[in-house]
């Protein structure tokens, strides 16, 4: 099967002893757009992190990475940042220049592309967010959902394979969250998104991947998961509001 990341067996253990992860496995498919759910605590951003080697490679981890069949190692690990984009659930812990423009076009000068390039790209980036006569703007003048959009623009003009989202419409105003979506629709990557938005993984997503105390315990199409009034409870989950409006019939064949 051809993957755009694989995770298996994979184990993480914090310095104060918390087991975060306890043997998470499971595999994307280029091009799908997985909804990864559970509580606070459960390991979703652990496992977002893992995808581009965020987190030291130490006693307390276990298990491989792989991005598009290549290992996380320290050896492979400037390649794969290449590949991954990570979305942080804060955009000021995303945010450090202090104009827009200067911070969209810090990752893409990392990959040491020519001025030109990394201008194009910016420029690309910014109109694909809805930002784009922003980049004389202070960062630090924009407004929450501004910020997460100036984050997507630095991360979409690395022009990754894969997106990793933390989070990404949490403290959006319902307009905010309406674009923020509309703008993850539109751009053509394999996604996966940690989340307690559930209407956002219902009208994204193909499949979802519930995960409980850093163990995976369910995984299979959204609307069967989401509609499995027992499973989300267990969970500390809800079934969003979006499916009580209709009787999802294709749920059986799903």
């Amino acid at each position: 099967m051809n993957t755009a990341l694989e995770i298996t067996n994979l184990r993480y253990r914090y310095h104060d002893g918390t087991e975060a992860l306890r043997g998470v496995t499971f595999r994307v498919a280029p091009g799908e757009c997985v909804g990864l759910l559970g509580p606070n605590g459960s390991g979703k951003s652990t496992v977002l992190l893992h995808l581009n080697g965020l987190l030291p490679d130490k006693p307390g981890l276990d298990g491989t990475v792989r991005i598009f069949g290549q290992s996380v190692t320290p050896e492979s690990i400037e390649t794969i940042r290449h590949q991954v984009g990570l979305l942080f659930q804060d955009p000021d812990d995303q945010l450090f220049c202090p104009t827009v423009e200067e911070d969209v076009a810090f990752g893409p000068q990392q990959l040491g592309l020519e001025d030109a390039v990394v201008e194009t790209r910016v420029r690309r980036a910014l109109a694909q967010v809805g930002l784009a006569d922003y980049g004389s703007r202070a960062t630090h003048h924009l407004s929450h959902g501004e910020k997460r959009r100036a984050c997507l623009a630095g991360v979409l003009a690395c022009e990754p394979l894969v997106l990793a989202l933390d989070e990404p419409t949490s403290d959006l105003d319902p307009r905010g969250r309406r674009e923020f979506k509309a703008l993850l629709r539109r751009i053509d990557a394999t996604k996966i998104i940690a989340t307690h938005d559930l209407e956002l993984v219902a009208e994204l997503c193909s499949r979802a991947i519930v995960l409980d105390h850093g163990l995976v315990v369910a995984d299979g199409p959204v609307l069967t998961l989401l509609n499995d009034e027992q499973l989300m409870l267990a969970h500390d989950l809800e079934r969003p509001h979006i499916l009580r409006h209709h009787h999802p019939h294709s749920d059986d064949s799903a």
